[in-house]
């Protein structure tokens, strides 16, 4: 047993200062999310410590524009924007407070990226038991995004795998809560949208990792009917996820190249090269490296047309393997295939894209078909479509996964009839009893979201309680009505 197992580890990238300055004013910026659409701008504080979060917050009175946090900017939508009000930079706080690796726990701050801390827990043998689509995210975003991986059959969303917050909140100052304390609020917090508290502080388990590289199974289908099938009762793969084309005609709409995989497992002794110390060195730097690959400035999006992009899915379906058993796989190529190219979202130009992404329960396949039918009815370039299955919602109000299938679609902003069809979109999804992803959505109406969120009662009735005079705001939450205020 490694000295990391046999007590907490207090681990920093940052060294703690106490003689800070506190925050002067901020800065006025035009923020976006990834997609790089539905610009706004605010007053972006960087704070460096969580006591200027509470002294923002204090700060806000009556009639003034608000507050929401900020990550790293990943959230595909408007949900870390405050048009006219105040936005708090949360990337100063990105330490690695400590990794108890015999309890299997590490806290860190709400800035710490997942590229920095799966960094840091490899050196330890250990890993986050849900990873999302790119390493770039912060583990503060991602609790309040719920975000769920590969995995979520197996293992839920981020939610279940969290322990305790510190989060900051208008009416109550810091407080710490846990599912035993304050088992509602720490529901709704989870998916929360950033509209609960600003959380400063996690404490969430790890698992051992007992290798870095995971035992893909390929299989290449040739139709959405038969990719269904393949992932439907699949109970043997921990990890599942296929790329569909959406671009291909007729009844090979919805082909794909299917991935399940598994750890390599701990039976796996050539996982990587074992120190002097007795660890294993699972060569985790490529997690925190640059991508070698760059979209530049100024990409003139009328490059990503339909033909081009209907010729590199037709390459890339084509130079899949029919079926293919084991093939080993590190780590980062694993969980992070986007993350190959840094800036990728400057591939759609100045008007950026939309990812859209929907959740139907088990026995609604018929209604997923019927939504792809749309898309192509509807002459829309779907350039990414990535299908997986969910299990099991968190119980959180707000969270997204509910037990069935979930696509997520990126399609150029500029597309001709791009909204009224996913407005249309909205409404089957609704009345197949689904629901749209808030942490990625732009455009939502607001009359649609209860029928997605049944539970959304539960959601207002806490922020009565801990922001009653609607402090946290954002874009997100005006344009949807989250941010209603008790009176």
């Amino acid at each position: 047993m490694s000295d990391a197992d046999r007590a907490p580890v207090a681990v920093s990238t940052e060294a703690a200062s106490t003689d800070r300055p506190h925050h002067g004013p901020g800065r006025e910026r035009t923020l976006s999310g990834w997609g790089r659409v539905a610009l706004s701008r605010a007053e972006v504080i960087e704070v460096r410590d969580a006591d200027e979060v509470a002294a923002v917050l204090a700060a806000q009175h009556a009639g003034a524009g608000g507050v929401v946090a900020r990550g790293a900017g990943r959230s595909y939508g408007d949900a870390a924007q405050n048009a006219g009000g105040t936005v708090l930079d949360l990337t100063a706080l990105n330490r690695i407070v400590s990794i108890a690796g015999e309890q299997g726990l590490v806290r860190v701050q709400a800035g710490v990226s997942y590229a920095q801390l799966l960094t840091e827990l490899a050196a330890h043998n250990l890993m986050l038991p849900v990873v999302p689509g790119t390493r770039h995210v912060t583990l503060g975003g991602a609790i309040a995004s719920d975000v769920h991986g590969k995995s979520h059959p197996r293992d839920g969303s981020l939610a279940r795998h969290v322990v305790a917050l510190r989060v900051c909140t208008p009416a109550g100052g810091f407080r710490e809560i846990t599912p035993e304390t304050e088992p509602e609020l720490f529901l709704a917090t989870l998916g929360g949208m950033g509209l609960l508290g600003v959380i400063v502080e996690a404490t969430l388990r790890v698992e051992r990792l007992e290798s870095p590289w995971w035992s893909v199974d390929s299989d290449r289908t040739g139709s959405l009917d038969e990719t269904l099938a393949l992932m439907r009762d699949d109970r043997a793969h921990r990890y599942s996820v296929a790329w569909l084309d959406l671009l291909a005609g007729g009844s090979r709409l919805g082909r794909a190249v299917v991935m399940r995989s598994n750890d390599w497992g701990a039976e796996a002794t050539d996982g990587g090269a074992v120190r002097s110390n007795g660890r294993r060195d699972p060569v985790p730097s490529v997690l925190s490296a640059r991508s070698r690959l760059r979209a530049p400035r100024g990409f003139p999006g009328a490059l990503l047309a339909p033909p081009v992009v209907s010729t590199f899915n037709t390459l890339r379906w084509h130079a899949s393997a029919r079926r293919e058993r084991g093939r080993r796989t590190p780590l980062a190529t694993h969980f992070f295939q986007l993350d190959l190219v840094g800036d990728w979202n400057r591939l759609y130009g100045s008007r950026g894209f939309m990812q859209y992404q929907f959740a139907v329960p088990n026995g609604s396949e018929a209604d997923l078909v019927r939504c792809v039918e749309l898309l192509r009815a509807r002459r829309l370039p779907c350039y990414l479509a990535v299908l997986k299955r969910l299990g099991p919602g968190s119980g959180g109000p707000l969270s997204f996964p509910i037990e069935g299938w979930t696509l997520a679609l990126d399609l150029p902003a500029a597309a001709p009839g791009l909204r009224p069809a996913l407005d249309q979109l909205d409404e089957r999804v609704a009345d197949a009893g689904g629901r749209v992803y808030l942490t990625k959505d732009v455009r939502l109406r607001r009359d649609l979201l209860a029928a997605m969120y049944p539970e959304l009662h539960r959601f207002h009735a806490q922020r009565a309680l801990v922001d009653p005079d609607g402090v946290l705001r954002s874009d997100l939450g005006r344009r949807l009505g989250l941010c209603a205020t008790a009176s």
